[in-house]
């Protein structure tokens, strides 16, 4: 299920195999998983061609274009889809950027994985023909030896081998005991709630917030991570050093402040895969098959409900007048305090709140340099682990604040590949993605190479010796929301044809459930229209809290 930003897939696959080895050592079976059909809607009779907008191409927008195509042939009833995306890409928070601008070289900014469980993403792959890669072939060896390593800002609190050897694993139940069992069991109570959402009774669903607490998983999004572990008897410190550690890398939070679903969504990694060329693919693949009418480079400012209930769009190109358009459905495929679009009249249903976001802080770059063991408090023979994931040292409470990454001050550094640099022949660097809460300084890119101290504390990457840095790439954004623990969730039908998807980021942010969202409104819609044209349309309370 966490699919949506894994920046350390060594670790996602060092988990796998932890649980299955050890499984094994305890003669455990592993339990089965729920299937993910659902039950087709019924036809719709009404010909008129009906005309739709989608404000955002991501996950949501994209599988809301591509269901909704689906359904109008199956149904026989003629839809117009158009697109309107104000950036110059496809994909939203999943995209790459080439190092060195080489197509050869293509680095993840955003979603790196998904799993699978994610049945739209998976089922879409295939269906688009696009050449889907388990994650050890996506993430080939960037040095002679991979390992994870779990630092807590002060020592290593566990190192691991992506090989896993009896040894190892003898380590991890001496220190963990049935830990990993208990959490492998639980997450995978989890998923099979999770998979009711694809099936009837629940799916389409009109209320989120019905919907969690049918399937049951609301004791997971009321309770915080850490209280929620307790509860199922997971034990403090594999909570702490494991569960948290992959909290913070994929959500930039702690298990006091995100809650339990969010906790075991991040441990949820079986079979994780990716598309060669970027994850973007799925979601650009999505709209071609659709033939909706993409407007990339162009920004909605305004939605006006007219007399006759159609809505009017204002949007603008970049560099052009502004444009006028009517549709008949509108859905909002992102995130609405980002997205400065004025709704007139207000809505009856709106989030009463907007849900904050983390701001996080992507660096990545390549260098002949490798991570320092001094930075890290080994010798200088040492092998620093290929992937750092970050955790609190013991006896630190930072509660519930949102900036508690601590004394680490990064949330995860990994060694994603070799490159050869156009600049330089016959010598290859290492290219590194680091995640953290600021803006990495100079200073603190050179501690962790061992290049010295050669800079001053406003000093940023970019000010570093090209043979130190020969490529780097900067981006501030927010790509998940706090998943603070709560009972209620955004509104899905904002007012008569608006429709929303943005309540299912503070369930739990992922690609996989983006696309889920995406899916369920496109089946909602045809569903409405369905029963207008069969005089049994009802005032719907979907959006109520």
């Amino acid at each position: 299920m966490c699919s949506f930003l894994s920046s350390s897939p060594l670790w996602a696959r060092t988990w796998i195999q932890l649980v299955q080895y050890t499984l094994v050592a305890l003669l455990l079976v592993p339990l089965a998983t729920s299937s993910g059909d659902q039950q087709p809607l019924g036809t719709v009779t009404d010909a008129t061609t009906k005309r739709i907008a989608i404000i955002g191409a991501g996950a949501a927008g994209s599988a809301n274009a591509y269901n909704l195509r689906r359904l109008s042939e199956s149904s026989q009833l003629p839809v117009d889809i158009t697109v309107f995306e104000r950036e110059s890409y496809i994909g939203g928070r999943s995209t790459t950027v080439n190092a060195f601008g080489n197509p050869e070289y293509p680095v993840e900014v955003g979603g790196s994985i998904f799993v699978d469980v994610n049945y739209i993403l998976v089922n879409a792959s295939k269906e688009l023909g696009l050449n889907v890669q388990s994650m050890g072939a996506a993430h080939p060896r960037a040095v002679s030896e991979d390992k994870v390593g779990i630092w807590d800002g002060e020592e290593f609190v566990f190192i691991m081998n992506d090989d896993l050897n009896w040894w190892t694993i003898a380590k991890m139940v001496w220190k963990y005991g049935l830990a990993p069992i208990r959490t492998r069991n639980l997450v995978q109570r989890t998923i099979d709630k999770f998979l009711k959402f694809y099936e009837d009774p629940i799916f389409p669903f009109e209320s989120l917030t019905q919907a969690v607490t049918e399937v049951g998983l609301l004791d997971t999004t009321l309770s915080p991570g850490s209280a929620y572990l307790e509860r199922n008897r997971i034990s403090p410190d594999f909570s702490r050093e494991m569960i948290q550690s992959s909290t913070r890398v994929n959500y930039g939070q702690n298990l006091a402040l995100i809650h339990g679903l969010g906790a075991a969504a991040c441990m949820s990694t079986g079979n994780a895969m990716s598309v060669k060329g970027g994850n973007w693919l799925i979601f650009d693949g999505m709209l071609k098959a659709s033939g909706a009418d993409v407007r990339l480079n162009q920004t909605v400012t305004s939605i006006e409900r007219n007399p006759n209930g159609t809505l009017t769009v204002t949007s603008v190109p970049n560099g052009s007048d502004k444009e006028i358009a009517v549709f008949d459905e509108v859905v909002i495929a992102g995130p609405l305090q980002y997205s400065d679009i004025s709704i007139s009249p207000l809505p009856k249903h709106t989030p009463k709140e907007p849900t904050p976001f983390v701001t996080l802080h992507v660096t990545l770059f390549s260098s002949p340099h490798k991570l320092s063991p001094k930075f890290f408090g080994f010798n200088d023979t040492d092998k620093v682990p290929n992937s750092i994931i970050t955790t609190l040292p013991k006896g630190l409470d930072l509660g519930t604040r949102p900036d508690g990454v601590g004394p680490t001050n990064f949330w995860s550094i990994s060694t994603l590949a070799k490159v050869n640099p156009p600049s330089v022949r016959n010598e290859e660097h290492f290219v590194y993605k680091i995640f953290s809460p600021e803006q990495p300084t100079a200073e603190f890119i050179s501690e962790i190479l061992g290049l010295g101290d050669s800079t001053d504390n406003d000093s940023t990457i970019g000010d570093l010796p090209q043979n130190d840095i020969s490529w780097f790439y900067e981006k501030v954004w927010h790509p998940y929301p706090y998943l603070y623990p709560r009972s209620r969730f955004d509104p899905i039908l904002l007012a008569p044809g608006l429709w929303y998807t943005g309540g299912v980021e503070a369930f739990v942010s992922t690609m996989e459930t983006s696309a889920l969202m995406g899916k369920n409104i496109a089946a909602l819609i045809f569903k409405s229209w369905e029963e207008t044209s069969t005089g049994f349309a009802e005032d719907s309370n979907a959006g109520e809290f």
